[in-house]
């Protein structure tokens, strides 16, 4: 079992959250589909596709297929950053070269300051035709920005004002000079192709920064992107090592979404009609034949595993009174009145019972009135798939800072939780 920490260094952008999910599926037997051919499936068996190259889709199948429904577990594989503009050079300015970038999600703008920056997604170059570019994942391995601050002693009231993200976050990327290369050139030297041969790029700013345990007692871990790769490394582990089970489902799939932290509203997002059109591949296949699709999503059960917010030690008047949740407590299970959270009281007896009965510690959590909190994939795929669903996650701390706060202990639970939910006959 891959380790948490291994994972959150690998996801240093969605592409390549998806590139280390795909690896370990096939080392565990899953094997490859593409969604533009008929699916070949076979009862027991274990399979994966990504169709596009920021989400993946993962399922397994019972041994038994009589139409008892499919549990959905779903999580997403970005997390807020910046994001590199096209035509990225800007002038020189002060000595230095800076490259143009855009904030991507709703991040703490502030945590990005005085910190080794390197570069990570795709890079498309040149292929046999126009209609066929090829796809280069590209890692700079190494930090190639940094966002420095302004030192209070040039503007007392710094620390009061809201940041301009065209003026103050831009990232430098080198002292000034002729012989300097520029972006696209940089690229084309990493990869070792021509500058003349790049044609687009995907392209996006990491925390060069390894996961780090903190406490004598190492109570705390924190990291870059544990919202939300922590939840789509338990739930590929979850599928990965769940076991059978005499009262549970025909087919177990994790949807790994991607632009969550922008609403969702993509072809690879939870927004989309994505996962319908994968359960129609699988209900095309030999094994749902004289089987009804709508009897069988009728019996089905989603979870959506996003971070939650725990009681913030020095600002616990931001949390509810009664429904609050702690680092190192468990699983959260989120309610909202509004629907921001999904969960229904089914959904909520069903989580309840399986942890009680298998040692889960379980929280459960509502925000504080008037403080309506952010929306999850829950509600957005629920419309889609319109069956019992249920939002939980881990209690995080600096939720969408450059750097979050989580404990292992919980991470543990909700691996677990993943891997009893995700369990096939």
């Amino acid at each position: 079992m891959t380790d948490l920490t291994e994972y959150l260094k690998a996801a240093k952008s969605p592409y390549h959250a998806v590139e280390f999910t795909a690896k370990r599926l096939e080392e565990a037997g899953f094997k490859k589909l593409e969604l533009t051919e008929k699916f070949e499936l076979k009862k027991g068996g274990a399979y994966y596709l990504s169709p596009y190259p920021r989400a993946l889709f993962a399922f397994r199948i019972s041994e038994n297929v009589t139409g008892k429904g499919i549990h959905i577990a779903c999580a997403h594989t970005d997390s807020p950053t910046f994001r590199i503009k096209p035509s990225a050079d800007m002038d020189e300015r002060g000595g230095a070269r800076r490259i143009n970038v855009e904030p991507y999600g709703g991040m703490l703008k502030k945590t990005w300051f005085d910190r080794a920056l390197g570069v990570a997604g795709v890079v498309y170059v040149s292929g046999e035709n126009a209609y066929e570019p090829k796809a280069v994942l590209f890692d700079s391995k190494d930090a190639w920005f940094i966002i420095p601050s302004l030192a209070p002693h040039m503007d007392r009231e710094i620390e009061e004002k809201k940041l301009d993200a065209q003026k103050e976050l831009i990232p430098l990327f080198g002292l000034a000079g002729d012989k300097k290369l520029s972006l696209t050139e940089a690229l084309a030297d990493k990869i070792g192709v021509k500058e003349s041969e790049i044609l687009d790029y995907d392209l996006e700013l990491y925390i060069c920064d390894d996961p780090i345990f903190c406490g004598p007692d190492r109570d705390f871990l924190l990291a870059a992107r544990i919202d939300n790769i922590a939840s789509v490394a338990a739930l590929t582990e979850g599928l990965i090592a769940a076991g059978k089970s005499e009262d549970s489902n025909d087919i177990s799939l994790i949807a790994l979404f991607d632009n969550e932290e922008i609403g969702s509203r993509t072809k690879q997002g939870a927004d989309s009609n994505i996962v319908n059109m994968i359960i129609d591949r699988i209900f095309e296949s030999d094994l749902y034949s004289g089987i009804s699709k709508v009897s069988v999503i009728s019996l089905s059960r989603i979870l959506s595993v996003d971070g939650a917010h725990g009681v913030h030690p020095n600002y616990p008047e931001k949390a509810d009174e009664t429904a609050r949740v702690f680092l190192g407590k468990g699983v959260v299970l989120k309610s909202s009145a509004s629907q921001r959270y999904v969960t229904d009281p089914e959904m909520g007896a069903i989580l309840s019972r399986i942890c009680s009965d298998n040692g889960i510690m379980l929280q459960r959590q509502a925000n504080r009135s008037g403080a309506p909190g952010g929306q999850t994939l829950g509600p957005i795929i629920s419309a889609y798939l319109p069956i019992p669903a249920a939002d939980i996650g881990i209690p995080m701390l600096a939720m969408h800072s450059a750097k979050e706060t989580m404990c292992l202990s919980d991470y543990e639970m909700l691996l677990k939780l993943s891997e009893k939910f995700l369990s096939v006959v």
